[in-house]
């Protein structure tokens, strides 16, 4: 998708003079996209390259909660609807990657950097998803989480990045009322499958509302990503969005917030909420996740797994190559 691009970031020249830092900083504000080919300073490759990666990364290890059921979804349209998503899923860490590689760092670096635990992806994906019911959560929460964080993203500064999140938001919005529609069977069926979405809902409620990452004021990358048009809304305003859409969706099926202290304030007309445990949220970041440990060895076995593919693809470009070359000679 943006592949053709790659290799053009390296070719820049690097000096970072202050005639270049004033146009770069002129041109972000007036809301111009940045394209590899153009001069950037390297604290903003950094930025970019820690954050498309940690997002694709995410989407990859997210497909890990639901890839399990996919065989014990309750029906067939369940489980191609379901395979659907997980196959999305993989599709959007493509877009994500390949739009990163232009910013001059390689896939491998990006996977291995993962594997090795230098680099990140959400909190969420390392809690357990034991019943049916999580994956209605999963569906309504994560990806309604995801959605409020990467509808803004579609007008990110840096271009691919940009147009990588316009398919996949539209992709997002699908799961997003798949899981909603999920909880929404469940909350009107049996008595035992109401108490089981209820049981979803507390258990991911929390974690989902952290999606969001750290307070403002706890969060060192946000300033400088929305001076660069990086972030267009802080984590503290991105939560409090998905809040107030998200109570009134439970309300609507007749699920409870797992949240004593959540009210209305009418003159705010916000929803106001509980303390959000971040010693919990710190330490899944720290990889004390309830799984963990086993989501990574996952992505470090699939990895594994696809070597000789990977070395099979490379084989045969280089004989392509070689075709090409003895043609033009």
């Amino acid at each position: 998708m943006y592949t053709t691009e790659l290799g053009k970031a390296d070719s820049i020249v690097n000096v970072e003079s202050e005639e270049l830092i004033e146009a770069f900083e002129a041109r972000v504000a007036a809301d111009e996209f940045i394209e590899p080919k153009d001069w950037m300073p390297e604290a903003y490759r950094r930025t970019l390259v820690r954050q498309i990666s940690q997002h694709a990364h995410s989407e990859i290890v997210g497909m890990l909660p639901e890839g399990n059921w996919i065989t014990r979804a309750p029906s067939l349209r369940r489980k191609a609807i379901l395979l659907a998503k997980v196959q999305d899923e993989g599709g959007h860490g493509l877009y994500l990657y390949a739009a990163a590689e232009t910013l001059g760092t390689s896939r491998t670096q990006m996977i291995e950097a993962l594997h090795s635990g230098k680099a990140k992806y959400s909190t969420i994906f390392n809690y357990p998803s034991p019943t049916w019911a999580d994956i209605g959560a999963i569906g309504w929460l994560v990806d309604g989480a995801a959605i409020m964080n990467q509808v803004p993203l579609q007008r990110t500064s840096y271009g691919p990045y940009a147009r990588a999140m316009v398919r996949v938001c539209k992709e997002e919005s699908f799961h997003q009322r798949q899981g909603y529609e999920i909880m929404m069977t469940l909350a009107a069926g049996t008595p035992e499958q109401k108490r089981m979405a209820q049981d979803a809902l507390d258990r991911w409620w929390w974690p989902a509302i952290m999606m969001f990452g750290p307070p403002d004021d706890q969060s060192p990358n946000t300033a400088q990503s929305m001076r660069w048009r990086i972030k267009r809304d802080t984590n503290d305003e991105l939560r409090q969005k998905f809040i107030d859409a998200t109570v009134p969706q439970a309300d609507l099926i007749g699920l409870r917030i797992p949240d004593p202290d959540l009210r209305w304030n009418e003159a705010t007309g916000h929803y106001e909420f509980g303390e959000i445990d971040w010693e919990e949220f710190f330490a899944v970041v720290r990889g004390e996740g309830p799984v963990a440990k086993e989501r990574l060895a996952a992505r470090r076995q699939a990895w594994d797994d696809g070597a000789w593919v990977r070395e099979a693809a490379e084989v045969h470009e280089a004989k392509r190559l070689e075709r090409e070359r003895r043609l033009a000679a």
